[in-house]
C-alpha cells in the first residue's frame, strides 16, 4: 500500500508538473477588471494577460498517432477599437485523404456592469461556425458575447492533427502586446524536429525536462522531451506597408521533423533531405515531375504556333494561349493533379497552371524549367536545410537565348516576363531535369512608373478646362488595368472615377492599350474642375498638385526593425502648365526642390517656371532600390515628410 501510494505522489508530482503552467479557466482579479491601459503601452486598445499552448504527441483512440494542439488565452479589451479580437478563427486542414478536429471549444466573458457588479456570459455552442475556404482549409469562428470596455475574453480549444508531421508553431508576437506568452512541448524519443527561433526579441523562459515514459503503444515505451518557452512583455508588431510576410520577423518558434522512428518496427527514416533527395522525389512523382517531363500537351499546343518561326514568337503565343485557357482558381499550390486534366476543364490552380506553362513551352521547343518559391505572405524559405512544405507556388523559367523570363500564367492581365508583386521574394528553386536544382533570385524585370501631364486654362468663370494626361507603364499599368477590369464596362469605370475625383468633372474620356499588355496605358481626360467661385478678386492662391498629391505619410513608426520592401523601383513624374486669363500675373511661386536620399537610393525634384500669363510645375518622386533595409528607414519617412511639406505649397497670382 506504501508502494502504491509513493506511486500515486509521484504520479501527482508529475501531473502538477505539466500542467503547472497553464492558468485556471475563467479566473480574473478585480484588479485586472479595472484596468484602464496596459503599463507597456499605453496606445494599446487591447492586451493578452496570458497565453498557454501545448502541443504533445501521443496515440488516439482510433489507435493511430497524433498530434494534440491545446490552446489557452486571455485578452483585456481596453476600448471598442479592440472589439476585434472578440472575432475569432481556428483555420484547419481539410481534404478528401486527411482532416484535422478542432475540439472543447469553451469562451467567457468576463464583464462590469454600471453598477460595479461582475458578471459573466459563456460561448453558447450554437454560435461556433465552420466555414470553407477552399479545398484544403476550413476556419471555426465564432465572435464572443457581451464585449464591452473593459471585458475579459477568454477562450480554449484543442486541435487534433493526424500524423506527425504538421508540428504546430508559436507566435510569441502579435498586433498586440502580451504580459506573458508560454509554450511547452512534449516529443517523444521516437521524433526529433529542429526548433527554429526568429524574431528580435529574447526569451524570458527556456527549460529542458525529461517526462519518463511519456509514450506507450502496443508495448512501444519512450521518455518525452518536455520543452518550455516562455516570453514576457511582448511588445505588439506593428504592420505597416510595403513589407513581406510578418512571420519573417515576428517573435516566434516553428518546428521541422529531421527524422523519426516507427515505434512498432524501429526502422528510422530521415525526414530531413538534401537537395538531391527533394529533386529525385519531384522529378519522379505523378503530382510533379510526370507532368512536365512526358510530352503530353503536344496535340494542345501544335496549332497554337502555328505560323510562328521563333523561340520567342512560340512562347508569347504559348503564354498567353495558357492564360486565357485555364481560370485560375485562387489556389496557391505546388503540386498539380493534372495539367492536361486543367486544359480540359479550362480551371486549376496555381500548380496545375503553371506547370502546364512548363511543359507546354517545352513541347514548343522553347527550354522551360519549374521554379518552386514561396509567396510573400508565405515567408522566406529556411536555407540552412531544405524543407519542401514551405514551398507555396510555382513559376515557369524560360530560357530563350541568353535571356531569362519568369512567367506565371495564372493572371491574364500579366504581361509576358512580369511577375505579380506576391512573387518577388527573395529567390525560388529551380528544378532542371538535366542538372541539379539551383536558386535564382525573384527580381522585377520592369519598374512601377508613370507620367501625368496637365494642360489647363483659367476660365472667367474661376473653373479649369484642359486635359489631364497618363501613361502607366510596367507594374503601375498593370495595377491600373486590373482596377479597370473590375467593372464590366469602361463607362462604369469611368462614372465611379467622376465620383472619386470630387471637384474634378469629366468631360470626355479616352482609354488606350487598354489590352496591350507590352505597351503603356494611355488614359487622357478633358475636364471642368471647380477652383474659385469667381475671378472677383486680386490675388488667387492656387495648389498645382491637383491629382495624386500626397497628405499622409505612409511611414509612420519611430522606428522599424524590418525593411521597406516595394517589390520595384519606381519612378512618378507631374507636370502642370497652366494659361492665365489676360490680365492676372503671377506674384508668388513655391521655391523649387531638390531632395536625395543616401546610397543613391531616389530623390524627388520639383520645379517652377513662369512666362508672362503661363506657368508650368513639375515634379519628380524616383525610388531607385526595391528594398530600403531598416537603418534606411529614417530618410525615407523625412523625404516623404518632404514631399507632403513641398505639395502643400501654393502659387499666388493677381490682377497686374
Amino acid at each position: 500500500m506504501h508502494k502504491f501510494l509513493l506511486n500515486l505522489l509521484v504520479f501527482i508530482s508529475f501531473t502538477t508538473l505539466v500542467q503547472a503552467q497553464n492558468f485556471q479557466y475563467g479566473k480574473f482579479t478585480v484588479e485586472e477588471m479595472q484596468q484602464k491601459n496596459y503599463k507597456n503601452d499605453t496606445s494599446a486598445h487591447a492586451f493578452v494577460l496570458e497565453e498557454f499552448g501545448s502541443t504533445r504527441i501521443d496515440v488516439g483512440a482510433d489507435d493511430a498517432i497524433k498530434t494534440s494542439f491545446k490552446y489557452h488565452v486571455r485578452i483585456k479589451i481596453l476600448d471598442s477599437k479592440g472589439f476585434d479580437k472578440g472575432t475569432i478563427k481556428i483555420p484547419f486542414y481539410d481534404s478528401e485523404d486527411t482532416h484535422d478536429e478542432v475540439t472543447d471549444i469553451k469562451g467567457v466573458t468576463t464583464y462590469m456592469e454600471n453598477d460595479g457588479s461582475i458578471k459573466k456570459a459563456e460561448l453558447e455552442s450554437s454560435k461556433i461556425f465552420t466555414t470553407t475556404e477552399n479545398k484544403y482549409w476550413k476556419q471555426i469562428k465564432f465572435a464572443m458575447p457581451n464585449l464591452r470596455n473593459g471585458c475579459i475574453i477568454e477562450y480554449t480549444y484543442t486541435k487534433i492533427i493526424p500524423g506527425f508531421w504538421r508540428f504546430p508553431s508559436w507566435e510569441f508576437q502579435d498586433d498586440i502586446p502580451k504580459a506573458y506568452s508560454e509554450y511547452e512541448v512534449h516529443i517523444p524519443a521516437f521524433w526529433t524536429y529542429n526548433a527554429m527561433i526568429r524574431g528580435s526579441l529574447k526569451l524570458t523562459k527556456n527549460k529542458a525536462d525529461i517526462e519518463k515514459e511519456c509514450f506507450n503503444s502496443h508495448g512501444s515505451k519512450s521518455d518525452c522531451s518536455f520543452l518550455t518557452y516562455g516570453m514576457a512583455d511582448i511588445p505588439a508588431f506593428i504592420e505597416e506597408d510595403n513589407m513581406t510576410s510578418p512571420k519573417n520577423f515576428l517573435s516566434a518558434i516553428y518546428f521541422n521533423l529531421e527524422s523519426w522512428t516507427n515505434p512498432y518496427t524501429s526502422v528510422k527514416k530521415k525526414e530531413t533531405k538534401e537537395w538531391k533527395d527533394i529533386d529525385y522525389n519531384l522529378k519522379h512523382s505523378e503530382y510533379f515531375g510526370s507532368q512536365i517531363k512526358k510530352d503530353l500537351l503536344k496535340p494542345y499546343i501544335a496549332p497554337v504556333i502555328v505560323g510562328k518561326t521563333t523561340e520567342m514568337e512560340k512562347a508569347i503565343a504559348v503564354y498567353t494561349y495558357i492564360q486565357k485557357t485555364i481560370k485560375w482558381n485562387e489556389i496557391h499550390s505546388k503540386y498539380s493533379d493534372g495539367v492536361r486534366k486543367a486544359l480540359d476543364k479550362h480551371t486549376g490552380d496555381v500548380a496545375d497552371i503553371n506547370l502546364c506553362l512548363v511543359a507546354a513551352l517545352n513541347s514548343a521547343g522553347v527550354k522551360t524549367e519549374a521554379v518552386l518559391l514561396s509567396t510573400r505572405n508565405n515567408g522566406l524559405i529556411n536555407r540552412l536545410y531544405p524543407v519542401e512544405n514551405e514551398f507555396n507556388y510555382i513559376i515557369a523559367k524560360a530560357n530563350i537565348g541568353t535571356e531569362v523570363y519568369l512567367l506565371d500564367a495564372t493572371d491574364p492581365m500579366l504581361p509576358f516576363g512580369m511577375l505579380p508583386l506576391k512573387c518577388l521574394n527573395d529567390q525560388g528553386r529551380v528544378m532542371s531535369f538535366d542538372k541539379p536544382s539551383y536558386w535564382i533570385d525573384l527580381v522585377a524585370n520592369q519598374k512601377r512608373s508613370s507620367t501625368s501631364a496637365l494642360d489647363l486654362t483659367l476660365q472667367p468663370n474661376g473653373k479649369l478646362k484642359g486635359t489631364i494626361t497618363t501613361y502607366s507603364m510596367g507594374y503601375e499599368a498593370y495595377e491600373k488595368r486590373k482596377a479597370i477590369k473590375k467593372f464590366n464596362t469602361l463607362d462604369e469605370f469611368i462614372e465611379n472615377l467622376d465620383e472619386k475625383l470630387g471637384k474634378i468633372k469629366i468631360l470626355k474620356s479616352n482609354i488606350t492599350n487598354l489590352d496591350s499588355l507590352d505597351k503603356p496605358l494611355g488614359e487622357q481626360y478633358e475636364v471642368e474642375i471647380d477652383v474659385f467661385d469667381n475671378l472677383n478678386h486680386n490675388r488667387l492662391a492656387f495648389n498645382p498638385v491637383i491629382v495624386n498629391r500626397y497628405v499622409t505619410n505612409p511611414f509612420k513608426l519611430e522606428e522599424r526593425n524590418y525593411p521597406v520592401d516595394w517589390g520595384m523601383p519606381s519612378s512618378s513624374r507631374y507636370m502642370l502648365v497652366m494659361h492665365l486669363p489676360e490680365g492676372y500675373g503671377i506674384e508668388s511661386s513655391p521655391q523649387g526642390a531638390a531632395i536625395s536620399l543616401p546610397n543613391k537610393g531616389g530623390k524627388f525634384i520639383t520645379e517652377f517656371t513662369g512666362d508672362g500669363s503661363t506657368f508650368t510645375y513639375s515634379n519628380v518622386i524616383q525610388l531607385d532600390k526595391s528594398i530600403y533595409a531598416p537603418e534606411e528607414y529614417p530618410y525615407l519617412k523625412e523625404l516623404y515628410n518632404k514631399i507632403i511639406a513641398s505639395e502643400k505649397a501654393e502659387i499666388v497670382f493677381k490682377k497686374k
